[in-house]
């Protein structure tokens, strides 16, 4: 039997295998099933650059001079100007970056005032003493070259043992607030064995925010003080839990909704609007439904998703934007997002306010890792296989 292509592995670790039964909880709260695009909006997917290593991020730098950063999974940061792949990276950690299965170089994110301090921070992992671990770190661009980082800058801001080598979450915004937000998976296996996720004394399974620009306690970060666990019950750090997998998360900025999808473990893929100090439910839910239906499950407190699917439409859910571009009018404020296994590309509309509407745009037919906005709004796509594509009308 041939060897599968690294393709597959990944959707295979990152849905993460378990033989536990689901089953639903009743609930009237389901998600409508996707509705057909309107006939006069075409979209398709212009390639924009090839030959990448596993692209699996997409960020413009906050200097506005239009260079696109892409982070290949391996431990390298490529820059796109023109349309154009430039031949020298950003940035290359390989050598201390633990690449494999869904492990390596996650997240990217630059600072608000990049143009003034040069300083950006990565999420990667790797290994140090035989313990598996994520890194939280920032660097610094080059004083006298824009397109090269000064490796020898790096400041690790902390780091979080990892059990299993599964379900990093590994995406980093800054929001409006100017704070850094985190997104870390449950750490791994099938089903949360260690139930990470509805635990507040571990990273794993949430969403943190730190302040990047100010120190405390010996920290070489400080706690937005109005963090939900900032004065006790929880890790300070700590700012929404109960998540899986956040893959791709991202601000709407002009309501300031922090949209999150979550993956699923067999059966059924999220969207969350994350909130702060918000449960989102797992291992408790899975989606909208109980995740171990023998031993029932209390909701009470517990924030459902605003959109699920099941996976007869996909395998992995796959985080976007709200487009706010100009170029496809028909998309102004709805949500993307893709599926990592079946390559659709679906909207969330909402209307009225709490309730959306699913609706499939396009087939791609690609390993669809995330997406990315420039500065414009326009919406970019990565295939985890080694392209940058364009999101436009036909």
């Amino acid at each position: 039997m041939p060897a599968r292509p690294l393709s597959v592995l990944f959707v295979v670790v990152l849905i993460a295998t378990g033989a536990i039964f689901l089953a639903s909880c009743g609930s009237t709260n389901t998600t409508p099933q996707p509705n057909v695009p309107p006939t006069s909006l075409k979209l398709s997917l212009n390639t924009v650059v090839s030959g990448l290593s596993s692209p699996v991020d997409l960020e413009v730098s906050a200097d506005n001079i239009g260079r696109l950063f892409v982070v290949e999974q391996p431990g390298t940061i490529r820059i796109i100007s023109n349309s154009a792949l430039l031949p020298t990276p950003f940035l290359d950690i390989s050598s201390q970056v633990d690449f494999g299965g869904e492990k390596g170089l996650l997240g990217l994110a630059f600072h608000p005032s990049y143009s003034q301090n040069r300083r950006f921070f990565v999420n990667y992992d790797r290994v140090v003493g035989g313990q598996m671990q994520t890194v939280i770190s920032e660097f610094e661009a080059s004083a006298t070259n824009p397109n090269l980082a000064d490796r020898t800058t790096e400041r690790i801001l902390f780091t979080v043992d990892q059990p299993f080598p599964n379900h990093k979450g590994g995406q980093l915004v800054f929001g409006p607030d100017s704070f850094l937000y985190i997104g870390l998976g449950d750490g791994g296996s099938g089903g949360d064995p260690l139930r990470n996720g509805q635990n507040l004394e571990t990273m794993l399974g949430k969403m943190l925010r730190i302040d990047v620009d100010h120190t405390s306690s010996g920290l070489p970060y400080a706690i937005p003080p109005d963090n939900p666990f900032a004065s006790g019950g929880g890790l300070p750090e700590i700012w929404s839990y109960g998540l899986r997998n956040p893959w791709r998360f991202s601000f709407d900025r002009p309501s300031g909704r922090l949209f999150c999808a979550d993956v699923g473990q067999e059966h059924y893929e999220e969207v969350d609007i994350l909130q702060k100090g918000g449960n989102f439910g797992w291992n408790i839910m899975e989606g909208l439904h109980c995740f171990n239906s023998a031993s029932g499950c209390n909701m009470s407190g517990l924030t459902l998703p605003i959109a699920e699917y099941d996976h007869t439409e996909g395998d992995a859910v796959i985080g976007g934007y709200v487009y706010h571009g100009t170029a496809i009018p028909q998309l102004a404020d709805t949500y993307l997002l893709s599926d990592f296994g079946s390559g659709t590309i679906w909207n969330l509309t909402e209307s009225p306010p709490g309730t959306w509407t699913r609706t499939r745009l396009l087939s791609t037919g690609r390993n669809v890792s995330s997406f990315g906005q420039d500065s414009s709004g326009e919406l970019y796509v990565l295939d985890y296989s080694g392209s940058v594509l364009k999101l436009v009308a036909q």
